[in-house]
């Protein structure tokens, strides 16, 4: 079986001490790749840096919306070339939380516009971060997001009226540990068979939203752990976890334009 991290933060420091063994348990695990994303101009340059390290490792870029506050011009300016690199496939994670509100409403939507602008002048797929944002987000889509590019919804947990807005736009559904999880994880198992396997990613989101069973003894997540997700995906879907990784793998390369072959 052949899987790949859609959604990962390699480049935070809890990895600092032991990202060789992490990477090596990712290897073990039968992952051939994973995508680092950058939430800050200083995370993403770290993602890029880790990426180049070693194959089969690929990095985004982007401003998270907790820190549009500290957005600016000059800092998207050096993250569109950031993303000149090879191994920049993606723009993001970008987008709207309104639950922790670190950023103010205002900034959030500000620069959100304005990075889905930047993604479509250097033609690069979104990664997609909503949380709490009662709709807000999709009312940016359907004004700022041209039909025909391509993003995916990070760590889905909306509902049904969203999830069916978002495959509408043409979005890929990014779907994490919380599948895995009893009580937090039921509403996202409900509506998963509404979700065309062609349109679902797998991620981890490390080092967060660790999964059953990893979660009963690590806190820590880690890429080797998304096997988790697709075993339980391949559980509610009822469909054989080897063709369902396939076709999820085929899905990642599709969004984030890798040869399948990998890895680079």
């Amino acid at each position: 079986m052949r899987l790949f991290d859609s959604h990962c933060h390699l480049d935070d420091k809890v990895y600092d001490h032991d990202i060789e063994w992490v990477l090596k348990r990712m290897k073990e695990a039968g992952l051939v790749g994973a995508m680092i994303v950058g939430s800050t101009l200083d995370r993403s340059t770290k993602a890029l840096s880790i990426a180049e390290s070693a194959p089969g490792l690929y990095a985004s870029a982007g401003i998270h919306p907790h820190g549009a506050k500290n957005c600016s011009e000059a800092s998207l300016e050096y993250l569109v070339n950031l993303a000149k690199s090879p191994k920049v496939k993606a723009w993001g994670e970008i987008g709207l939380d309104f639950n922790r509100m670190f950023s103010p409403r205002k900034d959030q939507e500000k620069w959100f516009v304005r990075q889905l602008e930047i993604a479509d002048n250097i033609d690069l797929p979104v990664i997609f971060h909503e949380r709490d944002s009662n709709g807000r987000l999709l009312e940016i889509l359907n004004r700022h997001f041209k039909k025909g590019r391509n993003g995916v919804i990070h760590c889905f947990s909306g509902n049904r009226h969203e999830l069916e807005h978002y495959l509408d736009l043409g979005l890929y559904i990014g779907i994490t540990g919380i599948v895995t999880i009893k009580s937090r994880g039921d509403d996202l198992r409900k509506l998963l068979p509404l979700i065309p396997t062609q349109r679902i990613l797998i991620e981890t989101d490390a080092p967060y939203l660790t999964p059953v069973p990893e979660k009963n003894h690590s806190r820590r997540n880690e890429p080797a752990f998304v096997r988790s997700v697709l075993f339980k995906l391949a559980e509610i879907k009822r469909e054989d976890p080897e063709s369902l990784a396939k076709i999820i793998l085929e899905n990642t390369c599709r969004l984030y334009r890798i040869d399948e072959s990998l890895p680079q």
